[in-house]
């Protein structure tokens, strides 16, 4: 007998219960008309994910149930449609074992949750028929869930024309034992909604770890994933169907919200459409627009604010904002000081002119000689230094804050994690606003994304930035004939260090062991230890590696740790 799945590729928001109900209402509507007997939703698609500390608030859950019965009812006229959804679940029975008098009892906070679950419940015909809860808690990297749920090692496994399905979500497909017990109750067919954000290569280790799932039970697999920005995380979609021999049946558009059908036959699925693979400029992009639109859209800004320079930063940043928002919504300020070259004053405001936002200049020596001045009797006897340097960045991060404050629209910083690593940044100046685009791209990639975006005919206007961005060398033109390299190695030999060090976790002997200079490493990895006072106080940005800074990275900032070279 044939089965027709949907997987739904949503789009959802941490919190809008409302809002994520109509989603998945809409996609079951679409289902359900294209003679679907089954959905998958995402991970938490009912709350949105992760939804972090509000799992520790009562009312959080109670709201999380409300929602789960308000779909029920809304699903109840898709005759026959089972649907999997996935929300928050605080269990009354739980509750009732551990003392709890109701659902809104207090959450003992830094106690090991007893009583609350990351869930899948299945909802046919108005009803509830059974709930999943997510067995395998991810501690690791962005993931805290063991913060927030407990752990319970039972399957799940419901029969549609005569095919018995189970349910298993996200992390419990990374390890052997969920799928294992699915398949030992009866389960011909392994059903996984995804919460899983995107890092490079993220894609190729997905299929890996379910292939391994399939050679060790032998039934085929259907991956949910949600798509979307959720502050500093992307979800990329790409969900999946594979067959009982690991082989690629089914798979959705990366970074695209979608519902697709899928048909199996007897359990077994059918091959269907196949969204071409990208190329890693070409994903990492797309995440970036994804996650600019999303945070300021979802976050309820009229538009983006962005100091433009003429250098190759801000002209990255300046073409993801305009495809994420349009540019009717971004406007580009050029703060141009003595020390800002013809060539960059031009480039800024044919980038600008390309693209086809609002451009202004407001010259900042006006205001440097007025810091000077006032500060010319303290300083008196010193020479100058980064102080003065220094000075001009914040006067330009002032700048940009007193026009998002007095228009309303988010200042978009524009440093990369290069320059975020070794400190190459200055506290309330290049720093100053309120999402950082590149945080977690190194100068070596920002370079390979430009070329990307210059040359990519899925884009209705390529070359959007200057050929003399690309080519010039890099420079914060804070003092006369400064380059980026009279302070840093070369980026190829900075961004390979860091990567080694701070990504990967190799050693300090390793890196040089693998051909880099001590001396590079030595002042690399310093430069990494000393500056993460600064990197504590930068605005979040979108992270696109294994291992961003921020809540991936957690070094103390007091520290007299040194690690050996050899």
């Amino acid at each position: 007998m044939k089965t027709r799945i949907a997987l739904a590729q949503i789009n959802v928001t941490v919190g809008d219960f409302a809002g994520n109900v109509a989603k998945i209402v809409a996609a079951a509507r679409a289902a359900h008309s294209d003679g679907a007997k089954l959905l998958v939703a995402p991970e938490l698609a009912l709350s949105g994910y992760p939804p972090e500390d509000l799992l520790l608030r009562p009312a959080f859950y109670t709201a999380s149930a409300a929602a789960l019965a308000d779909l029920a009812a809304q699903l109840k006229p898709f005759t026959g449609l089972h649907v999997i959804v996935g929300h928050p679940l605080r269990d009354a029975a739980h509750n009732a074992a551990n003392g709890h008098g109701n659902a809104n009892a207090p959450i003992e906070r830094g106690v090991p949750p007893v009583d609350t679950f990351n869930a899948a419940s299945l909802i046919v015909d108005g009803e509830v028929k059974g709930t999943y809860r997510k067995q395998d808690l991810p501690n690791t990297e962005v993931f805290d869930e063991k913060r927030y749920f407990a752990a319970d090692p039972q399957p799940f496994v419901f029969e549609l024309d005569g095919i018995r399905y189970g349910v298993v979500i996200c992390e419990d497909a990374w390890h052997a034992s969920a799928a294992q017990m699915a398949k030992a109750a009866g389960a011909q067919v392994l059903l996984i909604p995804n919460g899983s954000p995107y890092h490079l290569n993220k894609e190729a280790v997905r299929f890996d770890i379910l292939r391994a799932r399939i050679r060790e039970t032998g039934i085929p697999m259907v991956y949910v994933n949600m798509v979307g920005g959720q502050d500093e995380l992307v979800f990329d979609g790409g969900s999946f169907v594979l067959d009982a021999q690991g082989e690629l049946v089914a798979k959705l558009a990366q970074f695209e919200e979608a519902t697709a059908i899928v048909e199996f036959d007897n359990g077994k699925p059918l091959p269907a459409a196949i969204a071409p693979e990208q190329s890693i400029e070409a994903q990492v992009y797309a995440a970036l627009v994804m996650g600019v639109r999303d945070y300021i859209g979802k976050n309820g800004f009229p538009g983006a604010l962005i100091g433009l320079s003429g250098g190759v930063d801000s002209a990255l940043v300046l073409a993801v904002a305009c495809d994420a928002l349009g540019a009717d919504k971004v406007r580009a300020v050029m703060m141009p000081s003595r020390y800002t070259a013809d060539i960059s004053t031009t480039d800024a405001a044919e980038m600008a002119r390309r693209v086809g936002v609002r451009y202004d200049e407001i010259a900042i020596a006006p205001m440097f000689d007025a810091f000077r001045g006032s500060l010319a009797e303290e300083f008196a006897g010193r020479a100058e230094d980064a102080t003065e340097e220094n000075i001009q960045a914040r006067i330009r991060g002032t700048l940009l804050m007193a026009l998002s404050n007095k228009f309303g629209s988010i200042v978009l910083t524009t440093g990369n994690k290069s320059e975020m690593a070794v400190g190459y940044c200055t506290l309330y100046g290049d720093m100053a606003g309120g999402f950082a685009v590149i945080k977690d791209i190194a100068k070596t990639l920002v370079y390979r994304l430009c070329r990307y975006r210059n040359e990519a005919t899925t884009f209705a206007t390529r070359d959007v930035i200057p050929e003399r961005i690309l080519t010039r060398a890099p420079s914060a033109e804070l003092r006369e004939n400064q380059t980026d390299q009279d302070s840093l190695p070369e980026y190829d030999i900075l961004d390979a260090i860091m990567r080694m060090y701070m990504e990967e976790d190799r050693s300090l002997a390793e890196i040089v062991a693998a051909g880099y200079k001590a001396d590079d490493v030595k002042r690399v990895t310093r430069l990494i230890k000393i500056n993460e006072y600064k990197r504590r106080q930068a605005p979040i940005g979108i992270r696109v590696t294994h291992r961003a800074f921020g809540r991936d990275w957690r070094y103390p900032i007091t520290s007299r740790y040194t690690e050996p070279v050899e």
